[in-house]
């Protein structure tokens, strides 16, 4: 990344930790031996893969043979959702999930309903993108296999109550899973606290490898593989491990869990700062997403009457990287699905720009976007025929 660029897009991605590289760099070409080979070079990879495994199950408060490692957060859901639902379909064919959900868990829902016969029932949320576990109890059904709700947000940043939706699950007998990409970094992820029963995490948002990701799975539930091959992860994923891969991850959670409530609170002050200064600065500015209940790194800001893909593209003329939604769907020009579930209309929409923080984020950098945001939001709402009003866009929103 140049020196003068300001990344505001760690929601999207993170750039390694070098810390991380230092631990992976020998796994490359000095121990390159393949853990399932029964020599010394391969039981030194196999020596390092446990150690990984071990590593985060000790962070997740969890046994090794708990942990899946995968390649990447979207594979870990795939597993996750598919493998329990086939494996427990005899129990019946229904999944609960929500409506703001990553596309990796919406799109995956929407094709064992096109193609398996599962019924999915989406929950509605609230205008600051909450889900309730009164709303998860009332749809539960005694067919109901799976519930997946996501732990926090990646594009509004508002934290679901998990604890609270796991202790419904649990008394109900329901399986649980949470796709925690985005909490990897700031929330606590004990899964006996949590009530989860499978968890996704992935190595990209937490300053860790791309191409990595894993998946909690308590002991004792029924599932399938969705990749066969040579059974390595105890048959659930085959394919010759990622050694460096799989270290990388494990020393990114352990260094982020370890330093999240020092990195949290300084997030918070520069968060808040960008997102005051922005709605004040700014006619016709609004927070998206929850006001406390969110991701210290996350300021989604809803300015009307212009795009966000516009805006970004201006940003980038001043070397500013902030994202208009989920880096998944940036090559369509459909408003965020995420931002639509919260109530705005579809015209405004549009405008919608997430700033997601990090730990190269500086002051600096939050006075920067506020000196030049400001010019560039006025230039394109003098060119934009839209003229909408803050009280019309949010007073028809229903928040129960």
């Amino acid at each position: 990344m140049k020196s003068k660029e300001i990344y505001l897009d760690h929601s999207a991605t993170t750039y390694l930790d070098p810390r991380v590289k230092e631990e992976m760099d020998k796994y490359f070409c000095d121990e390159f031996g393949n853990p399932g080979s029964f020599n010394t070079t391969g039981l030194r990879a196999k020596k390092a893969v446990d150690k990984a495994r071990k590593t985060i199950a000790d962070i997740l408060n969890a046994k090794p043979n708990e942990i899946v490692f995968t390649g990447s957060g979207t594979e870990s859901i795939n597993l996750a959702i598919k493998g329990v639902v086939r494996a427990n379909k005899d129990k019946g064919k229904h999944i609960i999930t929500t409506t703001i959900e990553h596309h990796a868990v919406l799109d995956t829902c929407e094709y064992l309903e096109r193609y398996e016969e599962f019924e999915v029932t989406y929950l509605e949320v609230d205008r600051d993108g909450l889900v309730t576990p009164e709303q998860v109890k009332k749809a539960i059904r005694k067919d109901t296999v799976l519930i997946s709700i996501m732990f926090a947000n990646n594009e509004i940043g508002t934290i679901e109550p998990i604890k609270e939706i796991g202790e419904v699950a649990k008394k109900h007998k329901v399986l649980f899973h949470t796709d925690a990409c985005q909490a990897g970094c700031s929330q606590d992820l004990n899964v006996e606290k949590l009530n989860v029963d499978l968890l996704t995490l992935n190595g990209s948002k937490i300053y860790g490898p791309k191409g990595t990701g894993l998946l909690y799975l308590r002991k004792g539930i029924k599932i399938h593989p969705i990749i066969h091959g040579g059974g390595q992860e105890r048959g659930l994923r085959s394919g010759t491990e990622n050694v460096p891969g799989i270290v990388g991850l494990a020393k990114a959670l352990e260094i982020c869990q370890k330093e999240r409530n020092k990195e949290n609170k300084r997030l918070i002050v520069l968060r808040d700062k960008l997102v005051k200064e922005i709605t004040t600065k700014i006619p016709k500015t609004f927070l998206n997403g929850h006001p406390t209940k969110r991701l210290p790194n996350n300021a989604n800001i809803t300015i009307l009457d212009i795009e966000g893909e516009a805006i970004m593209l201006y940003m980038n003329q001043y070397e500013i990287c902030a994202s208009s939604g989920s880096a998944c769907t940036s090559k369509t020009l459909d408003p965020s699905h995420v931002i639509l579930a919260i109530g705005l209309p579809y015209e405004a929409a549009h405008g919608s720009i997430r700033f997601s923080l990090g730990r190269r984020t500086t002051e600096k950098d939050i006075n920067q976007v506020i000196k030049v945001l400001p010019d560039i939001v006025k230039h394109l709402r003098s060119m934009s025929p839209v003229n909408l009003e803050v009280k019309d866009v949010l007073g028809g929103i229903k928040n129960d």
